[in-house]
């Protein structure tokens, strides 16, 4: 079974953050630079919170507020639902699922070893079904016989 560790070390654990007083422009500045949806917020090597394009849809744009004089703080989510790396492939689904996210940090104890989003889940899935499937048509043809 794939666990949530497999995941990041295919993927690549690299982090892409942001302080709190940062602007909302220049978070989407950054996540458009490194094509990603979410960013972690950072303050002296601490997570503070995360903050998506949805927070900044939702809570900027549609509140009136502007992106270039609305600082991260504002409105980043800091109650931060997170995953373990130990934990199986499907427990990181379900938990998306559930909670409604799209993005989760993945955690090792108190390291934090990454980000992960529904794209990068739905990716191991997919390969993981491939895998299964070729390994199924290889027994069923009696491959390596």
């Amino acid at each position: 079974m794939s666990t949530v560790r497999d995941m990041i070390r295919r993927k690549g654990g690299e982090i892409f953050s942001i302080t709190p007083d940062s602007t909302v422009y220049e978070a989407l500045e950054l996540m458009a630079k490194h094509n990603t949806g979410a960013l972690m917020v950072v303050s002296g090597g601490k997570v503070e919170g995360i903050i998506s394009e949805r927070d900044c849809v939702r809570k900027v744009d549609l509140a009136g507020k502007n992106a270039k004089t609305t600082s991260v703080s504002e409105i980043m989510t800091s109650k931060v639902v997170y995953i373990e790396a130990s934990q199986p492939l499907e427990e990181c689904m379900a938990l998306m699922i559930d909670k409604n996210i799209r993005h989760l940090p993945v955690y090792d104890g108190k390291e934090f070893l990454g980000l992960i989003s529904v794209r990068d889940v739905l990716k191991e899935v997919v390969d993981v079904q491939k895998f299964m499937i070729s390994q199924l048509e290889h027994y069923i043809t009696g491959g390596g016989r």
